[in-house]
């Protein structure tokens, strides 16, 4: 039987215009846009109807996972509450960021992440989510068994990106020591030869596996037609060897010549939404509003924080002229959507799935008020 809802009064935002009017929603797709607004639907007062937001890279799911070190929670209920966080931002597709390879650094035992993936699709069989789960596997390609850990997920449908990631001192995220010594020393409470020895010990994994894991990982990806992100690029150099390996995604580079040149390269570059929300790296690096305002930002993740995604483009937009509230969205849904093949979804536009929010936004932080994934209200 076929399902028709019409929202009316609202403020349309569109890949490049906002207009005042309505949207039909039919069978789950958007039907009709109208550039005025209808007697009969839905009113939904004047406040900003967006389309979905999409997410690419959080890891907030692990925070839920494992909320305390050494803590375990049940991944199912895990899921749910990470879920109910994304949904209620905003965020109706979300890549969930699962980690590939441990060391003496932490991360998760071989067949974690697998059981959370397994957990995912279970949650998504049983009508659990609100939010369109996808897996983003973050490959610490320096650990000595990150092969082993991705070998569980070689052919999971639900695997849409991966990145390459290599968190070893002295370079990338780490160039310089000092927010390495906070992350690691300061935090840890390690003495100056037990942390000289972590370092050498890092260093020694990244020169002897990071190259070989990056070429095996890289090639499958290119195999199975899964979109690959490199990861806090810092120099030139960096950037010709994500263009080698065929890199869509520019994820947090560390450098202004290195965003420039990946954007350059046709590379949709990531930087985090609480950077924006901030005004700065949390780890000392390039700030994002300088990327914006040289026009090589394109696309924001929540990283840690959901409700960001949402706020962020608000921010860009009242502080930088030249980016209007529809191009500010836009990093927000269509150019995530498009950067991993995700052709149906992240505009507002007729024949695409009908991922919709509701946002009123009458001063300072946006208000999400309603949620639709696929013409369902899950929020």
């Amino acid at each position: 039987m076929s399902t028709e809802l019409t929202l009316t009064n609202a403020r349309i935002v569109l890949e490049d215009d906002i207009v005042h009017g309505a949207v039909v929603i039919r069978d789950g797709l958007i039907a009709e846009i109208s550039d005025t607004p209808t007697v009969a639907g839905e009113d939904i007062g004047g406040d900003y109807l967006l389309p979905g937001l999409v997410e690419l890279h959080t890891d907030h799911l692990e925070a839920h996972y494992s909320p305390r070190p050494g803590v375990r929670w049940n991944t199912t209920a895990a899921i749910q509450a990470h879920d109910a966080q994304v949904a209620s931002s905003g965020i109706t597709t979300v890549f969930d960021c699962l980690r590939m390879g441990s060391d003496a650094d932490g991360g998760f035992e071989k067949g974690e992440m697998r059981a959370m993936a397994d957990a995912l699709a279970e949650a998504g069989r049983e009508d659990r989510l609100r939010a369109d789960h996808l897996i983003h596997l973050r490959c610490e390609v320096s650990t000595d068994n990150v092969l082993d850990h991705f070998e569980e997920f070689e052919n999971d449908p639900q695997v849409r990106l991966v990145s390459l990631m290599d968190h070893a001192p002295g370079q990338r995220q780490f160039q310089t020591m000092e927010q390495y010594t906070l992350y690691y020393k300061t935090k840890r409470g390690m003495t100056d030869e037990a942390f000289a020895e972590f370092c050498r010990r890092q260093q020694d994994l990244s020169a002897r596996y990071a190259k070989r894991h990056r070429d095996a990982i890289a090639a499958h990806c290119a195999a199975r037609g899964i979109a690959v992100a490199s990861h806090d690029d810092a120099t030139l150099d960096h950037v010709e060897e994500a263009i080698g390996y065929g890199i869509r995604l520019a994820e947090f580079p560390t450098s202004v010549e290195a965003a420039r040149a990946s954007h350059g390269a046709g590379m949709s570059v990531l930087m985090g939404a609480p950077n924006i929300v901030r005004g700065k790296s949390h780890s000392g690096n390039i700030a994002a509003r300088d990327l914006a305002t040289m026009g090589v930002l394109d696309v924001l993740s929540s990283d840690y924080v959901p409700l960001s995604l949402i706020q962020a483009p608000f921010i860009l937009s009242d502080e930088n002229e030249a980016i209007s509230l529809p191009k500010a969205i836009a990093m927000v849904s269509a150019t995530p959507a498009r950067t991993v093949g995700l052709d149906d979804r992240g505009r507002i536009a007729v024949g695409l799935r009908a991922d919709l929010v509701r946002v009123r936004r009458p001063d300072g932080v946006p208000v999400v008020r309603s949620v639709w994934r696929q013409g369902t209200r899950v929020a």
